[in-house]
């Protein structure tokens, strides 16, 4: 479980195609990485499979390949960097399981102030409600007053904005997506009550 609050913006050596998806090799400074622990990727939880002097790396399956913007890296390419929450952290953003639901098409990008206004899959869309949360590649992040249709803005605080990857995105960038998790369990358990499936 991560909380949307990036600790780094590293940077990608490479990724290469391998019969079982794709190995990303990432550079970063996060202290003390250990071999098994998770870290959020753009969002997308990853598991960290072989450490080196420059960073990590870890073996993204053929399923995130599919749903997530991580099959379009390149050397260079930056990326929102999370460790796991541990039990004594402050919940600063909100839960974020790093499980990322689709990718979400950036319609404009403003600077100033910074925000941004995309367009997200409709199946996603009824999870998108004014004021509540969404993470965008992995940054926790609060829906604007304006949300309908698959079509929301986002605003972002000037050091969100110089401390992760979305001051680098661009109309037509794709960009990961994870609704909020509650909004999901209360729709299930709503659907459950009516006898739906």
């Amino acid at each position: 479980m991560f909380t949307g609050l990036i600790e780094e913006v590293g940077r990608v050596v490479s990724l290469r195609r391998t019969p079982r998806g794709a190995r990303l090799h990432v550079r970063c400074s996060l202290p003390g990485l250990e071999i098994g622990e998770s870290v959020a990727v753009n969002g997308a939880c990853q598991t960290v499979a072989q450490l080196n002097r420059e960073g990590f790396e870890c073996d993204i399956l053929p399923e995130t390949l599919r749903v997530t913007n991580l099959a379009g890296l390149r050397a260079g390419s930056k990326v929102n960097l999370e460790r796991a929450l541990r039990p004594e952290d402050r919940l600063g953003g909100h839960i974020v399981n790093g499980h990322i639901d689709g990718t979400a098409r950036v319609l404009s990008v403003s600077k100033r102030p910074a925000g941004l206004e995309l367009i997200a899959p409709k199946e996603l869309s009824r999870y998108i409600v004014p004021k509540g949360s969404v993470a965008l590649d992995g940054v926790s992040l609060t829906v604007g007053p304006r949300a309908a249709e698959g079509r929301f803005e986002v605003f972002i605080i000037p050091h969100t904005w110089e401390h992760t990857n979305l001051k680098e995105l661009r109309r037509g960038s794709e960009i990961n997506i994870e609704v909020d998790i509650l909004a999901k369990y209360i729709e299930a358990f709503d659907m459950r009550e009516r006898g739906e499936r």
